[in-house]
């Protein structure tokens, strides 16, 4: 099984969140991005909200230097 990961340097944002995430399955990566999303970034826990952040999900481990943000 494939470790799972979302990476919020990935995203741009005001406060430059620094913050991956990482777990073995979708459900428990998904669960956490989602409280992060909510509690730190001000998002409502919303079924698109959902879909957007499993939409990101990707497999292995966050890489040590920060990726370029998605445009």
């Amino acid at each position: 099984m494939a470790r799972k990961f979302i990476d919020c340097r990935e995203f741009p944002s005001e406060m430059n969140c620094s913050i991956a995430i990482v777990a073995d399955t979708e459900g428990e990566l998904l669960e956490a991005a989602v409280q992060h999303a909510v509690a730190v970034h001000g998002h409502q826990d919303t079924p698109e909200l959902r879909e957007q952040i499993r939409g990101v999900i990707k497999d292995g481990a966050p890489p040590e230097k920060a990726p370029m943000p998605a445009a």
